[in-house]
């Protein structure tokens, strides 16, 4: 999958290439990251990239021209179908659902803000979509595409170990993940869960399911708000709840 991203810094996207699954993914030839600099492409000697603001206002406004051109050489680099994203507030959420259908294009362009904003007119003429990565403000749109670059190619083919991975993930089926534990069997005078050591797996699966709907329940409960649960998974949930 190619991902190209227009970005005003893309040298902080250097050692986010080369570490983790996305360095492996990239090492492997499964995904290749392409960096455009919108200042590559501006006719001043300063490289300017902003202007005040019509209206007046504090800050600074993205122009139109160098990153107009920047978007579409970006276009140029990755497969025909490749939607071009902006990173704004004003985007609708990011969640896991856009990442799988992510995950299943041929590649995209990011384009990552920085100052106040957009000039209104490169949104209105470049995008195929806005998305945010949440409510709040950061200083650029990097560390942002840096999420959804990560978020997108871990469910690229190959890109992790073992492909279960993904599927058992917090929200990969809308719920947050269930407990997880490794050795010793006990650490600071605290047990793992017996049902994980008897070997029974009907158990383990219906233990890790009522955790996950309890855990939910209790830190997303917005998660639950409109999922139609079976009268298995309200008896676990009833269970749960008795429980604590």
């Amino acid at each position: 999958m190619d991902v190209a991203v227009v970005s005003l810094f893309p040298e902080m996207f250097a050692p986010f290439a080369q570490c983790g699954v996305l360095g492996r993914a990239i090492r492997g030839n499964l995904a290749r990251i392409i960096l455009v600099d919108p200042r590559s492409f501006t006719t001043d000697v300063h490289g300017t990239v902003d202007d005040r603001p019509y209206g007046g206002g504090p800050g600074m406004v993205i122009r139109m021209e160098p990153f107009a051109t920047a978007i579409n050489a970006a276009r140029a680099k990755v497969p025909a179908g490749s939607p071009v994203v902006f990173l704004s507030p004003q985007g609708r959420p990011f969640d896991q659902a856009t990442a799988v259908r992510y995950a299943g294009l041929p590649g995209m362009v990011l384009v990552a803000g920085r100052y106040e904003g957009f000039d209104e007119r490169l949104i209105e003429t470049l995008a195929d979509e806005e998305i945010s990565v949440g409510d709040f403000v950061m200083s650029g749109g990097e560390v942002a595409a840096m999420a959804v670059v990560d978020a997108t190619l871990r469910l690229r083919p190959g890109v992790l170990g073992d492909e279960r991975s993904a599927e058992e993930e917090s929200f990969a089926n809308g719920l947050l993940d269930y407990p997880h534990y490794t050795r010793p069997e006990i650490a600071d005078g605290r047990p793992v869960p017996r049902v994980l050591l008897e070997g029974n797996h009907a158990a383990i699966r219906r233990w890790r399911r009522k955790q996950a709907l309890g855990r939910t329940s209790l830190r997303r409960p917005d998660l639950l708000g409109n999922r139609d649960l079976s009268e298995e998974d309200r008896r676990l949930l009833d269970e749960f709840c008795a429980e604590q």
